[in-house]
C-alpha cells in the first residue's frame, strides 16, 4: 500500500506506510488544518510533498519539489470546521499544509539566527508580535499585517535601510508558507518559534513595528 496525494486526479506514490499510521497522520493533519481555519481564521491550501528529491505533483522537472500548492486542489476556506476540513482533506491524503500570504497576513523573512536574536530583542522592548515560524532550511518567518510586501521598499527607505545589504524579504499575495508541523520540501517539519495566540493570529502587527529591529539584526548578522 502506498502513500499518495491527490486521489484519482494526480496520484504519485511517495513512500510505503502502514494503514494505521496513515490514518493517524490524516487525522492529525485534519486537526492542524481545522485549527488554522477555525481558530485562527486562515485559509489553507493542500500542498505537494517531496521525498528523495521527487515531488508528489508528478513533474520530473518541478522547480520547487514539495514546496508549492497542488494545482488541482481547492483552498480550504477560513472558518471551515473540523468536519468540513476532514471531508476536503480526505481527497488529498498526505498533502502538505500551506498557508497563503497576502490575505490574513504577510510575512517578513530573515535567517533563523537573525530571527531568534530579533525576537528576543523585540520581546524585551515590548513590541507587539504575531506568530513566528522557523523552516527546516533555516529561515524565520514573522507574520505581520497584510500589505507588508507592497510597503517594504518604502518602509526600508524611510528607515534608512534601503541601501543596506539585508538578508530580509517579504512574502505577500501569490506566495505561501508551510504551516507547522507540516514537512517542507522533504527537509523536515516547519516549527513555531512563537506560537499563535487569538489576538496576534487574528490581528498581526503592522510590519513597521518589527522592521527596524529585523533590519538591524539582519545587517549585523551579515557583517
Amino acid at each position: 500500500m502506498g502513500f499518495t496525494i491527490g486521489g484519482s486526479r494526480g496520484i504519485r506514490e511517495i513512500r510505503p506506510v502502514r494503514t494505521g499510521a496513515r490514518r493517524r497522520g490524516r487525522a492529525s493533519d485534519c486537526t492542524a488544518v481545522a485549527e488554522f481555519t477555525g481558530l485562527w481564521g486562515w485559509e489553507v491550501v493542500p500542498g505537494a510533498r517531496a521525498a528523495d528529491g521527487q515531488c508528489s505533483c508528478g513533474k520530473a522537472d518541478c522547480p520547487a519539489p514539495g514546496a508549492h500548492p497542488l494545482h488541482f486542489a481547492a483552498p480550504v476556506p477560513a472558518g471551515s470546521t473540523l468536519g468540513e476540513v476532514t471531508r476536503v482533506w480526505g481527497e488529498f491524503p498526505g498533502a502538505a499544509v500551506l498557508l497563503p500570504t497576502g490575505r490574513s497576513f504577510d510575512v517578513l523573512e530573515v535567517s533563523e539566527a537573525a530571527g531568534r536574536r530579533a525576537l528576543v530583542r523585540m520581546e524585551r522592548m515590548g513590541i507587539p508580535l504575531g506568530p513566528v515560524t522557523v523552516t527546516p532550511d533555516g529561515r524565520a518567518q514573522f507574520l505581520v499585517a497584510p500589505g507588508a510586501a507592497a510597503e517594504l521598499p518604502g518602509l526600508l527607505y524611510r528607515m534608512g535601510w534601503d541601501d543596506a545589504d539585508l538578508d530580509l524579504r517579504a512574502l505577500g499575495p501569490g506566495e505561501h508558507i508551510t504551516g507547522p508541523p507540516s514537512d517542507r520540501a522533504g527537509l523536515g517539519p516547519t516549527r513555531w518559534l512563537r506560537a499563535p495566540a487569538l489576538d496576534s493570529a487574528t490581528h498581526p502587527p503592522p510590519a513597521r513595528l518589527l522592521l527596524g529591529t529585523l533590519a538591524y539584526v539582519s545587517h549585523r548578522s551579515g557583517m
